[in-house]
């Protein structure tokens, strides 16, 4: 399997285009396989490491707030988050599964909506998945086994709470696996809805970035040791985003949404965002409000898109959103400062 394992990771330094994606994690330092093959191998060896953070912090408005306090409390989990004696109610039935970005945490992108959720009467999870042995960092190892370790935690909901599924809502990566553990992994049956904000469904060309990056030889190589291996898998045209979609980007049963921005500074183009397959619905975040020029990296902060979730999990109290200016670029500093303080 080791042989197996330098096979895939080869495969996608050589093919695997880079763009934003990559070449942002690079300079930030934030944030195929024919259809079915890895899915029906034989189960990798564990690597990457799968974390569930118990001590409550309090809710924050931004990225940079909410890395300030986990570098004082690296446990720490979103408020309201990862209460295993929760019991799912009749009116909300389901558990919600949150799932972070590449190289960031639950707490640090789930600070802002957890909470709301939790206040709302529904039991919220938040897991750290895809964490590099040793190190203090999520969501920067091999997808696949990623994908697989939502499986993990959403069987370990499940059985605490005595739901029979569970929601999911990931953020950019966490969109990401979350979606592949629902289609290839076996998942689709433990989950009513999926929700994917700034979902790389298709990734990006990442404002043409990508063809330069091809034309460059050993250039993932080098964007892979300045970012991280789950940052060069994500880009259009990578391996496991070809996997992901290859026979349709959504199978029977599930719910699922988008929702994302016309000014994302990752995903290009930002119809990348949306999903094709039957039962599913892309919100454009513009459409509904077009002075908020949030982007990718603010896009769990917004109070727009908070309360767009909190309807879609939470329909029978929806509330309308206040639409309210946002800048362009708004989020992109604090994700900068963050990831360096």
């Amino acid at each position: 399997m080791g042989q197996q394992r330098n096979r895939t990771r080869g495969l996608i330094r050589r093919v695997a285009p880079v763009g934003v994606m990559a070449l942002a994690a690079a300079v930030i330092g934030s944030a195929a396989t024919p259809t079915g093959t890895y899915a029906q191998a034989e189960p990798l060896a564990a690597v990457a490491v799968l974390n569930v953070p118990t001590q409550q912090g309090p809710p924050q408005t931004e990225h940079l707030a909410a890395a300030r306090y986990l570098k004082e409390h690296p446990d720490a989990a979103p408020q309201g988050a990862n209460d295993f004696g929760c019991k799912p109610t009749a009116q909300h039935p389901r558990p919600v599964v949150l799932a972070h970005g590449t190289d960031s945490s639950a707490y640090s992108d789930w600070s802002g909506i957890a909470p709301l959720l939790s206040q709302a009467g529904i039991c919220v999870f938040a897991l750290n998945y895809g964490g590099k042995p040793g190190k203090d960092s999520y969501g920067t190892e091999d997808v696949w086994e990623s994908s697989a370790q939502i499986g993990t935690f959403v069987d370990q909901v499940l059985a605490a709470t005595g739901a029979t599924q569970v929601d999911l809502v990931g953020f950019s990566q966490g969109a990401s696996v979350t979606r592949y553990w629902i289609n290839k992994l076996g998942g689709a049956p433990k989950v009513g809805q999926w929700i994917g904000l700034a979902s790389p469904s298709y990734g990006g060309v990442m404002y043409g970035l990508v063809p330069i990056a091809d034309a460059v030889p050993g250039i993932y190589t080098l964007v892979e040791m300045g970012s991280s291996l789950a940052a060069v898998q994500q880009a259009a045209g990578a391996p496991f985003i070809r996997d992901l979609n290859a026979g349709g980007d959504t199978v029977p049963g599930v719910k699922y949404t988008t929702v994302g921005s016309r000014v994302d500074e990752m995903i290009q183009p930002n119809t990348n965002i949306a999903l094709h397959g039957a039962g599913a619905t892309n919100i454009v975040l513009q459409d509904l409000c077009s002075d908020d020029l949030t982007g990718h990296f603010h896009l769990v902060y917004d109070p727009y898109v908070q309360r767009l979730v909190v309807n879609l999990l939470d329909p029978e109290h929806a509330v309308t959103p206040a639409c309210v200016p946002v800048a362009l670029g708004t989020g992109i500093s604090d994700v900068i400062l963050a990831a360096h303080s």
